[in-house]
């Protein structure tokens, strides 16, 4: 495509994920392929967000995030409607880290599904979830409080408990027992989460942070750890602080 892109234009990303490999956010994978011909213009745009709900022009709200401002101001007047309506937020790096690493975490709240083990656990699933994202973003230059927002909390929660969400439906089907390969091979769309988990805890662990469920979900889906034994490893875990 690089032949046809010219420097005028405006790149926004709504792919919410961390590459494998480079482990790059989607924001830097466009700098990177367009950067040795231009500075490309790039936000992305993230949020509690079900397609086949926009769709069908339900009310929406999600976020559109650049270290530009002009840039995002005037992406939210352009893509705001009655039925989709954008906030802005500068930290780009939060907003991305929001939307991938949700992901993860709503494997594992599938997996709770799926072995049946209540709402309590759900619900402490999703604020320990929410913790560990939190972590993650503010190493990789995010600000925490952006996770309290549309792109975090409101993302996870949506994600984590929708029955439209593709990340948690492979959790419950873990949880039930059936194999990944098995899964995998009868979704006619993808669940980002799989491949995530691999950059997300790759990243992390570079890093230095702490990401006991995400590390859990990459060893079930990775390393045939039986579902049963991680909720146990989590729950059996050093007592801390919150």
């Amino acid at each position: 495509m690089l032949p046809w892109i010219r420097s005028d234009m405006v790149f926004v990303t709504a792919t919410k994920g961390i590459e494998n490999g480079s482990l790059m956010r989607m924001s830097q994978v466009v700098h990177d392929v367009i950067g040795p011909a231009f500075r490309p213009r790039v936000a992305a745009i993230s949020g509690p967000t079900f397609a086949v709900e926009v769709a069908r022009e339900e009310p929406t709200a999600l976020v559109v995030a650049s270290p530009e401002e002009d840039l995002r101001h005037e992406l939210q007047k352009v893509l705001s409607t009655s039925r989709f309506r954008l906030y802005t937020n500068p930290d780009i790096v939060g907003v991305e880290i929001g939307g991938s690493v949700k992901n993860i975490i709503a494997i594992a709240a599938g997996v709770v599904s799926g072995m049946r083990l209540g709402h309590n656990a759900i619900a402490a699933l999703i604020t320990r979830g929410l913790a560990e994202i939190m972590r993650l973003a503010e190493a990789c230059g995010g600000r925490r409080d952006t996770l309290a927002g549309l792109a975090g909390l409101g993302d996870l929660v949506l994600t984590c408990t929708g029955h439209l969400s593709r990340n948690r439906q492979v959790g419950v089907a873990l949880g039930e027992g059936a194999r990944l390969e098995d899964i995998v091979s009868r979704m006619r769309m993808v669940a980002e989460g799989v491949k995530t988990s691999k950059s997300a805890v790759t990243l992390a662990r570079r890093l230095g942070v702490e990401m006991p469920i995400a590390e859990e979900v990459y060893a079930i889906l990775y390393e045939d750890k039986d579902p049963g034994d991680a909720i146990n490893a989590l729950m059996e875990r050093e007592l801390t602080e919150e």
